[in-house]
C-alpha cells in the first residue's frame, strides 16, 4: 500500500460509531504518536468561520447555519439521513477540504509513523490504498448501541439508523490489517494492546525507512 505522504508510514485507524476509536487514539498519543483525526478536522471546517461554511451556506441556505456561524449539525444530520443527494452535495464540499488538511497535518508530523483516524475509511474505498496499515477497533453492535445511547443521549432507533449508514462490522474486519477488540476490556488491557501495536508499527516504519532511505 502507498501512503498519503511518501515520507510517512501511516496507520489508518477506523471503527464503527461507539467502538472507542478516540480512546484508542489517545492511548497511542501517550507514546508520542501524532494523531490526525479527520472527525476533528470536519468539525473545525464547519465551526464558526470554518473553511467549509461559506459554501455550505450557499449550497444549502442560511437555515443550515447556526446563530454562531457554525453548521447546524442536527438540522443537517436530519437532511442527509433522508436525502442521499444532499449527503453527496455536503461531502463534495467537505471531503476535499478534509483530505487537504489531513495531508498538511501528516506532512507536518514528527516521529516514525502517524495515525490517521478515519471513521468512514472503509466506506470511502479510495482512501484504503492511502495507508500502510489499517487498524480496526471492533466491538459488537449491541455494545455500540449502548455506548452511543449513554454518551450522546440518542434513542436506540437513532443509533441503529447511524449504524445502518456505516460499513458493516464484517466489511471493516475484512479491510483490517490489525484488529483491536474493545469489548468489556479494562483500560489497562487496552493500553497493553496499544503498546504491542505501537512497537509493531515502529518496527514496520523503521524497516520501510531503511528500504527507502531516499523517500
Amino acid at each position: 500500500m502507498r501512503s498519503v505522504d511518501a515520507d510517512r508510514f501511516i496507520v489508518g485507524l477506523t471503527g464503527g460509531i461507539g467502538s472507542g476509536k478516540t480512546f484508542v487514539a489517545d492511548l497511542f498519543a501517550l507514546h508520542g504518536v501524532t494523531i490526525v483525526d479527520t472527525d476533528a478536522i470536519a468539525h473545525r471546517i464547519t465551526a464558526p468561520r470554518g473553511a467549509a461554511m461559506p459554501r455550505i451556506a450557499r449550497e444549502f441556505g442560511e437555515a443550515f447555519v447556526a446563530p454562531d456561524g457554525s453548521l447546524d449539525r442536527a438540522k443537517m444530520r436530519t437532511l442527509v439521513f433522508a436525502d442521499l443527494q444532499a449527503k453527496a452535495r455536503l461531502e463534495a464540499i467537505t471531503h476535499p477540504l478534509i483530505r487537504e488538511e489531513t495531508r498538511r497535518e501528516v506532512a507536518a508530523a514528527s516521529g516514525h509513523y502517524v495515525i490517521t483516524v478515519v471513521p468512514l475509511l472503509v466506506e470511502a474505498g479510495e482512501w484504503r490504498s492511502r495507508y500502510d496499515r489499517v487498524l480496526v477497533v471492533d466491538c459488537s453492535v449491541e455494545t455500540q448501541i449502548a455506548r452511543v445511547m449513554r454518551r450522546n443521549g440518542f434513542a436506540r432507533d437513532e443509533v441503529l439508523a447511524i449504524i445502518a449508514r456505516q460499513a458493516t462490522r464484517e466489511a471493516r474486519l475484512a479491510a483490517a490489517d490489525d484488529v483491536l477488540v474493545n469489548e468489556d476490556r479494562t483500560p489497562e488491557a487496552l493500553a497493553d494492546e496499544v503498546r504491542r501495536l505501537h512497537e509493531s508499527y515502529l518496527s514496520l516504519a523503521k524497516s520501510t525507512s531503511r528500504r527507502h532511505p531516499g523517500s
